[in-house]
């Protein structure tokens, strides 16, 4: 199993975070993760999206959090899914009016993208957001697994 540093402090494992760029989205707005298969567009996919999506942590543990210069914001912390271990760089760009533009979330390692995916695209099931998470016939196949013989 793999495991990622994290401070071993419970005081600094979060379950209470809200982004405070989330609530300030540019309608044309576009999020991208390790987790999907496409690229997030509008403010409302987002929001329903990143609305499920931190109901699966565990906890996060913040290593940086904050503004990176004048256009940016940075998020780095490390957690649990389902009490697998996960390790998340968040890279938000702001547009010249202030606003969210670009999200981009990198999570490791794989098993745990591939746990996530596999989660979100359950829950969103027979949606219009299904096709942006892997299936569980996909998520079989990228770990090698075959029906029958």
């Amino acid at each position: 199993m793999t495991s990622y540093p994290g401070s071993g402090d419970a005081a600094r494992q979060r379950r209470d975070y809200t982004p405070e760029w989330l609530g300030n989205l540019a309608d044309d707005v576009t999020m991208e993760a390790s987790v999907l298969t496409g690229i997030i567009k509008g403010p409302q996919a987002v929001r329903e999206i990143l609305s499920f999506a931190r109901t699966l942590y565990d906890y996060q543990d913040f290593h940086v959090i904050g503004r990176y210069g004048d256009a940016d914001f940075v998020e780095d912390y490390t957690a649990t899914v389902h009490g697998e271990p996960i390790g998340s760089i968040v890279v938000v760009r702001f547009n010249e009016a202030g606003q969210t533009q670009n999200i981009v979330i990198n999570h490791r390692p794989l098993n745990s993208v591939l746990l996530w995916s596999k989660l979100m695209g359950e829950h969103f099931a027979g949606t219009d957001y299904a096709d942006h998470f892997l299936q569980p016939e996909d998520i079989d196949k990228l770990q090698g697994r075959r029906e029958g013989p």
